[in-house]
């Protein structure tokens, strides 16, 4: 039992005497490779300060610049469809066709009707002219020729009104082909040969939408309608872009640019917005009605502003955006900013930074505030990584 205690006793001691030892090592080992090491490096950008149009997104959807219901206007049976559904049509093009066999037979039965009453006009022309002569004559009353004439002028009214009737016949049996009235895209078809349809029914048979060009319509709050009627923002774009631009639901920018053609006369009571209307060219169908986009207006041309890559800006405990700003001796010092919104991959800062200044947008791991660095422009990193 002794013998066990002095083994464990100089143990102990052994270890006590080895731990400040071996610390001291490490530390001087640790000093000795600090003291060797370079600075880190770190890529930077150069910012100088732009003019550049800020914009306002604003939600929206796309609308068919042109849309008309296909409905039947005579009631029958489809006996065809004469279009392959969700093809180019234009206007005139056949889509339907009605079984036309009763209005063939109401056309012939005009037609007869027509031949009836002008024989009875040629009739009556004759009888007007004989009592006219024997009146002139002295032979006819004067009670006589009135009768006559007025014989001859109801038939020929009656002509006209058995011609009216075959006209009328004709359009009812042109209707038994359904012909596009618009030019533009055709939807699915809502009916099939076989069908009964029925004069101006409910529910249509198919639905063209002209999407070439597109309307969007996007809301804007009425006290930003108020400044583009009183000219404010008009003065401050001065001569910045005022194109529009499209966002699509995936994120994607639309390569097409429209324009602000129209905006609803009146203000929602319930959420104080006013309807606008912008037309953009869809020349590849890619827009499609009732797809959801994101439009960004152009508000004001602001000066001094600064575009700052986003991974070039970081967030303290609070929340508020910062920047890694390398000085002039390559020491990191932290700015604060002051964003006003996003363009693109980049943030649009108005203040914390000045012309020169090198934002660091890569090698944060590295370093850290008051660290001397070795900046690297990140131009000449990807040209290095190219080659």
């Amino acid at each position: 039992m002794t013998v066990f205690l002095r083994l464990t006793l100089t143990r102990l001691f052994a270890a006590l005497f080895a731990a400040p030892l071996a610390v001291g090592l490490l530390t001087a080992s640790a000093t000795a490779q600090q003291q060797g090491r370079p600075p880190a490096a770190v890529t930077v950008v150069t910012v100088a300060p732009q003019t550049i149009t800020l914009t306002s997104a604003l939600p929206g959807r796309v609308a068919a610049s042109s849309e008309a219901d296909v409905r039947p206007q005579v009631n029958g049976i489809i006996t065809e469809r004469l279009f392959p559904e969700g093809a180019e049509v234009s206007a005139g093009d056949p889509l339907f066709r009605i079984d036309p066999a009763s209005y063939e037979a109401i056309v012939q039965q005009s037609r007869a009707g027509v031949t009836q009453a002008e024989t009875q006009l040629r009739t009556a022309q004759r009888e007007a002219d004989r009592i006219n002569e024997l009146h002139q004559r002295k032979v006819a009353s004067d009670q006589a020729l009135d009768d006559a004439t007025a014989a001859r002028d109801s038939a020929a009214a009656a002509v006209e009104v058995a011609r009216a009737g075959l006209n009328s016949a004709e359009i009812e049996l042109s209707h038994t082909v359904i012909r596009a009235r618009l030019s533009g895209q055709i939807g699915l078809s809502q009916s099939s040969p076989g069908a009964l349809v029925t004069a101006s029914q409910a529910q249509p048979l198919a639905v063209i939408r002209d999407i070439d060009p597109v309307h969007v319509d996007v809301t804007q709050s009425a006290a930003d309608l108020l400044r583009w009627r009183r000219g404010e923002t008009e003065a401050q774009l001065g001569d910045a872009d005022r194109t529009v631009r499209l966002t699509l639901a995936d994120g994607s920018e639309y390569r097409e640019t429209g324009k602000l053609t129209a905006a609803e006369p009146k203000v929602n009571p319930l959420t104080g917005v006013v309807t606008l209307r912008m037309e953009f060219a869809n020349p590849d169908r890619l827009l499609l009605p009732g797809m959801y986009v994101q439009v960004d207006m152009p508000v004001e041309a602001a000066e001094g502003i600064f575009l700052v890559p986003q991974e070039g800006v970081l967030r303290d405990r609070r929340g508020r955006p910062i920047a890694w700003v390398v000085g002039a001796d390559n020491v990191i010092e932290e700015r604060p900013l002051s964003i006003l919104q996003d363009q693109g991959n980049h943030w649009v800062v108005n203040s914390g930074l000045k012309d020169g200044d090198r934002v660091v947008v890569a090698g944060f791991q590295k370093a850290a505030p008051g660290a001397t660095v070795t900046p690297q422009e990140r131009a000449a990193v990807a040209a290095d990584d190219s080659n």
